[in-house]
């Protein structure tokens, strides 16, 4: 899959872009706050309908307009599509997938895929589990329309249990309501980890491989997921995994009313990463966690390529920079096979060494 063609206009700094795209490599250049990471957060958004920096919609539109468009022709399954956005202020989105209107996020997904990776994803691993759910969210999203539809009940069923339990106090009656919510948190949650466990395997097998050949054969990476206690097997069936949801919500009922807060739930799994046997959060050295890191995003985009038979839309917002010359080349050696996007700083030597199309980008324009 590819993108062929992407138009902007009143999209972050970008009043009127239209570009055609090199199948293969794409190299973005230009000074800090010119626009390069604007472009890819485009991309990103046209393939999920989510972005990967902005909270609302209303954020990515120019300061002085009232809405703004994002179009892109894409190549994928050996079909064209076109997949458009319109983002306006204090009215809904609209989104379409060959000019027919599309009811969600979901359908954007269903026709490209994107991995990004950023500075800020280097981290990843000593960060809180917030970020590797929220790693696992992006990509499941994108791969799983069922467990899209699922992450949005869910939060819309914690955003309500939380209330009434915040609330409770002053008003008990609310308490009535905690058992329709807490069925659907349990069978919107068994989607969660049933799928979160089929990707944390996946994970584990291609993050491990990544990792050790970038560490030269001498560490091994495991990662295992982490859900509540109560569900001794997240691989286990649905139904098994529903049920051990159910009594772990039960057990912690009590507590919760007492506490006023959802204690426990889907909504606090977590990643947990292991070099040579030790926890990487607590115990890795700052290039052993980006080294990690590394390996989990490629793992991702080994993961969408086994799924569509197709590699994902690559994305690299200045993470070169931050490596250094091995890991800078062991990325390099391993982008090949699908269409690249590689932004970096106007003195760098990356448009040279790569080839490609090379696009400078200035106050929002390209050349």
């Amino acid at each position: 899959m590819r993108l062929e063609r992407l138009e902007l206009r009143d999209f972050r700094n970008y009043r009127e872009a239209l570009v055609d795209f090199d199948p293969d490599c794409n190299v973005i250049f230009g000074e800090n706050a010119q626009g390069k990471t604007n472009l890819l957060e485009a991309v990103v958004y046209l393939s999920c309908g989510k972005s990967p920096r902005a909270r609302a919609d209303r954020e990515m539109i120019a300061f002085d307009a009232a809405s703004a468009l994002l179009e892109a022709s894409v190549l994928a399954r050996q079909r064209e599509f076109r997949v458009r956005a319109e983002l306006y202020r204090g009215q809904r989105r609209k989104l379409s997938v060959n000019q027919v209107a599309a009811k969600n996020a979901a359908a954007l997904s269903q026709v490209y895929h994107t991995v990004f990776f950023c500075p800020d994803d280097l981290f990843l691993i000593r960060e809180g589990a917030a970020a590797r759910r929220k790693f696992m969210d992006t990509a499941l999203c994108q791969l799983r329309p069922r467990y899209a539809a699922a992450l949005s009940s869910y939060g819309r069923a914690l955003d309500h249990k939380t209330r009434i339990l915040r609330d409770s106090e002053e008003r008990p009656d609310l308490l009535e309501m905690l058992p329709e919510f807490n069925e659907q948190l349990i069978r919107f949650g068994a989607v969660l980890i049933h799928y979160r466990s089929q990707f944390a395997a996946a994970l584990d097998q291609y993050a491990a491989i990544h990792h050790r050949e970038c560490s030269g054969g001498k560490e091994q990476l495991s990662i295992r997921y982490q859900t509540v206690s109560s569900v001794t097997d997240p691989a286990a069936d649905m139904a098994a995994v529903t049920e051990q949801l159910r009594s772990h919500m039960e057990s912690h009922q009590a507590a919760e009313r007492a506490s006023r807060m959802c204690l426990s739930g889907p909504h606090k799994d977590d990643l947990l990463v292991f070099i040579d046997g030790r926890e990487a959060k607590s115990f890795a050295s700052q290039g052993q966690t980006r080294t990690a890191a590394l390996a989990m995003k490629l793992a991702e985009r080994e993961i969408y390529k086994n799924a569509t038979e197709e590699y994902p839309v690559l994305l690299l917002d200045d993470v070169l920079s931050e490596l250094d010359p091995r890991r800078q080349e062991f990325v390099l050696n391993r982008i090949a096979g699908g269409q690249v996007f590689i932004t970096c700083c106007e003195d760098d030597r990356l448009p040279a060494m790569l080839g490609g199309k090379v696009l400078h980008v200035h106050g929002g324009s390209l050349v």
